[in-house]
């Protein structure tokens, strides 16, 4: 819902201003559930009601079908959310997805990055790291990290993880106690980084935790002391755009609710770029030579977005800097870019 507000916000404004080149954007939304398998029959029902571009999927294992099934319709794609690598690019095979992009960071870059800003602006030297495993989101993170970190000249002093549905993570963090960590890197969801931190303070673990863009919506879940000299990474710092976060909430009654939004509202900016150089080169949508076109655009332009201005590397994803965030009074605020 993040997404679709944030996405649908851009297209409004769009409408707004006079459309692309007059003509008026129509947006049609679906929800697959989290799941697979409904994500690729929403995306055929689309393309069967005429779709010209794709915002979406959000989550990475239904993107990951989306994406292989779009292919097939090269129809221009930009997720706002998925992170894992193998939406854009596929390792093994060095292929990369050529009409899928992305607005957000991937895995390996926020675990790369949260390793560098470690060892080279906080000057940690041994770090723990604890994560769910089974989930592409936070092994991607962890792994990243762990190997960008020792490759600085750090060390990884102990490796833990737990499973899904997991509410005790006493035993883990009580190995890790016993390691003497200075930081501990923590690639998780919120209500877990929650626990995860009133557990480490239970039993004494009370070293900085860092975490990645997971993080964003942990204020409430964790207390002051808790979130002391804690840093996360993240796509959007709250209050850096004031002019989208006051027309989100007089367009929605409510403020943003976390980090998707911001990206929902980039990605559709990403997608009418796309548009608008299709438009203007008199093509007529839904065609293979618009379509392309849609790509080739996206490809090479500089989208000046709200979480910052980006364009795309040879794999689709978005460069651009990270947001650091700290908390401070229990609320996260941003340190620096980075």
């Amino acid at each position: 819902l993040a997404v679709t507000n944030g996405a649908n916000l851009y297209l409004d404004q769009v409408n707004a201003n006079g459309g692309i080149n007059g003509k008026m954007i129509e947006s049609i939304t679906m929800d697959e559930q989290g799941d697979a398998t409904q994500a690729v029959q929403c995306f055929t029902k689309m393309v069967d009601e005429g779709i010209v571009g794709l915002i979406g999927d959000v989550t990475t294992t239904p993107t990951l079908a989306v994406a292989a099934e779009s292919q097939d319709y090269n129809m221009p794609m930009v997720t706002a959310s998925a992170t894992a690598e193998a939406v854009t690019y596929d390792a093994e095979t060095d292929t990369v997805n050529e009409n899928v992009f992305r607005a957000c960071f991937t895995d390996p870059f926020q675990g790369v990055k949260m390793a560098d800003y470690a060892y080279e602006k906080l000057g940690y030297t041994k770090a723990a790291v604890i994560f769910l495993k089974g989930k592409d989101y936070n092994e991607g993170l962890a792994e990243n990290f762990a190997k960008e970190f020792e490759a600085k000249g750090g060390t990884i002093v102990d490796q833990e993880s737990y499973s899904e549905g997991d509410v005790d993570f006493k035993t883990q963090l009580t190995s890790i106690l016993g390691k003497n960590p200075e930081v501990v890197f923590c690639p998780n969801y919120y209500q877990e980084v929650g626990q995860i931190l009133a557990q480490a303070e239970s039993i004494g673990l009370t070293v900085p935790f860092l975490g990645g863009d997971g993080w964003d919506g942990l204020e409430g879940y964790a207390s002051n002391d808790q979130l002391t000299d804690t840093y996360f990474c993240a796509n959007y710092a709250k209050g850096s755009n004031t002019d989208f976060e006051d027309a989100y909430k007089a367009e929605y009654g409510e403020e943003y609710p976390n980090g998707f939004s911001p990206l929902g509202y980039d990605a559709a900016k990403t997608v009418v770029y796309g548009l608008q150089a299709a438009e203007d080169a008199g093509l007529e949508a839904g065609t293979d030579d618009y379509k392309q076109a849609v790509i080739d655009a996206i490809a090479s332009g500089t989208i000046d977005g709200i979480t910052g201005t980006f364009t795309f590397d040879e794999h689709h994803d978005p460069v651009k800097q990270t947001a650091i965030l700290t908390y401070v009074d229990g609320k996260p605020v941003l340190k620096e870019m980075f």
